[in-house]
């Protein structure tokens, strides 16, 4: 039986999604159908608490909506884990975030490992996602000083400050494993892999193994307690729509 897993790109740059979708397919197996969607509401990048938060509105109609048509997980494809508590409420499907799926597989294969991510204001939200997740005592963050769009250019020299930025991360960190930190990077992984002799990991690929896992066990997010439904209540001026219920029904 084929499952469907949807990949949400809560910014808006659809070049972005082509790339992401590229490494949710690479790694996908054969009964797994990877359905891409760049939000159609908020920032083109995200960087720093600022674009997060006006992200998460497009991100949870795209969510709504793929849920909808009967996708059985969702990702969201944004370092930050951008909304991803607001989507495990609202959603009955399970939602991973690549920042959580990420620093887990990492776990699993390294004591040390070092999450290079894109800039100084990224850089402490990954912090404070790090620590979150139990792993501050094994992970460090870096920035490469690469704005999230450079990424998409090939002349802006993003690469080569990635790659310099990693390369420290070894020597400085002795990291054990690098962790790339944005998910506009899910293209480069195999190739730093290779040019470093250590383990590379992708959050969009770790996600997709990890919702294939997650549909193959039967398991969703637990609506007790935190992530329980949201209550029944009215919301206002430009917000309205979302109010509980109302989102998913559209």
């Amino acid at each position: 039986m084929t499952v469907q897993i949807l990949v949400v790109n809560p910014n808006t740059t659809a070049s972005m999604t082509e790339t992401i979708a590229a490494a949710a397919r690479g790694v996908a197996g054969v009964r797994t159908e990877v359905v891409a969607a760049t939000s159609s509401t908020g920032p083109a990048s995200i960087e720093g608490y600022y674009d997060e938060a006006l992200a998460v509105p497009g991100l949870l109609m795209e969510i709504a909506a793929g849920e909808r048509r009967g996708v059985q997980a969702a990702i969201i494809a944004c370092f930050d884990d951008t909304g991803l508590d607001a989507a495990r409420a609202m959603a009955a499907i399970p939602v991973i975030g690549i920042c959580e799926a990420a620093l887990s597989i990492a776990s699993f294969i390294a004591q040390r490992f070092t999450v290079v991510t894109t800039t100084e204001r990224s850089r402490v939200p990954v912090e404070g996602l790090v620590q979150r997740y139990g792993m501050a005592g094994r992970a460090r963050v870096r920035a490469a000083d690469i704005p999230v769009l450079a990424l998409e250019d090939p002349a802006s020299g993003a690469v080569g400050k990635l790659r310099d930025e990693i390369a420290r991360a070894v020597e400085q960190d002795g990291a054990e494993a690098i962790v790339l930190g944005c998910a506009g990077m899910a293209d480069l992984a195999h190739r730093l892999q290779a040019d470093f002799g250590l383990p590379v990991i992708d959050g969009v690929g770790a996600a997709v193994k990890q919702a294939e896992a997650l549909i193959a066990l039967g398991l969703s997010t637990s609506k007790r307690g935190a992530y329980a439904s949201p209550l029944a209540k009215p919301y206002r001026g430009m917000l309205k729509s979302f109010s509980p219920g109302a989102v998913a029904a559209e």
